[in-house]
């Protein structure tokens, strides 16, 4: 399908960005990979009347070493991180996760600010920076304010960005050689996962596709902090979900998936 008509603006720098949305309001969208945007407009499920593009603010895309966390700017692509030695070192799950989002034009095209901002609990990475308790440091016209991931996704498809902001950074502590696993359950390479779970050992459990919003498995880490085993905290993987029915799963299978899936994870990071 095509787009509904819509008026282009490209922003030189974050602060036209922020200048550009106060201007539109809710009219208006940024672009950056649009790997997430774009498919929405195409099926007419977003029709906004102003693009925004931020896809050539090249200071935006970045991996810095910060002490005892990464920095990570929002437009850096997803090869970039599957890539990035320093990531590979420091935070091996958010670039093994980044692997296997999508397929190769997607990794060399879309960013993890946009896949953040998008909020779409089926999206892989919004569930690796909840387990690795991330933060989300957000630029708009009232100055720059920092904002947990725990509290940044707030529905389905939407976040704590107010429209005339602009997601700039995410930064991650450093997690070394603790434990973590990636495990995501989905019928083609390419494909959404039905289910998925990121583990990062000293941090949290993130599940993908088990609710209206991307999610930690709370329980889980409830039942790790007593001293649960493995299969024990597996057991609870599904408690505080909400996963939806649709034509790859039914509500039953996505909570058998969960438990599976989290057990998993937590064997392979040594549980």
């Amino acid at each position: 399908m095509i787009p509904a008509a819509f008026d282009y603006k490209r922003a030189p720098s974050v602060y036209d960005a922020c200048e550009l949305l106060s201007q539109y309001g809710d009219d208006a969208k940024l672009l950056a990979g649009g790997h997430s945007l774009l498919p929405l407009m195409k099926l007419r499920l977003a029709t906004p009347s102003v693009l925004i593009d931020v896809g050539r603010l090249t200071n935006l895309s970045y991996v810095l070493d910060a002490g005892d966390e990464i920095q990570i700017g929002a437009l850096t692509r997803h090869h970039t991180l599957e890539t990035d030695p320093l990531l590979k070192a420091e935070c091996p799950l958010l670039a093994h996760a980044a692997s296997h989002v999508g397929d190769p034009q997607v990794r060399h095209r879309g960013t993890l600010g946009g896949t953040l901002a998008h909020g779409d609990p089926a999206s892989d990475l919004p569930a690796v920076v909840l387990a690795l308790n991330g933060t989300m440091v957000i630029r708009g016209p009232r100055g720059q304010r920092e904002v947990a991931a725990t509290d940044f996704f707030t529905g389905f498809l939407e976040t704590a960005l107010e429209p005339d902001e602009m997601l700039i950074q995410v930064r991650l502590p450093k997690t070394g050689g603790a434990g973590w696993s990636f495990q995501k359950f989905n019928r083609r390479a390419q494909d959404w996962a039905i289910v998925g779970v990121a583990y990062a050992h000293g941090h949290g459990v993130g599940l993908i596709n088990m609710g209206p919003t991307p999610m930690r498995a709370s329980a889980v880490e409830q039942a790790l902090s007593s001293g649960a085993s493995a299969a024990d905290a597996a057991a609870v993987a599904a408690e505080g979900t909400d996963p939806s029915a649709d034509l790859n799963a039914s509500v039953e299978f996505r909570r058998h998936l969960a438990q599976v899936l989290v057990r998993r994870a937590l064997v392979e990071a040594g549980v």
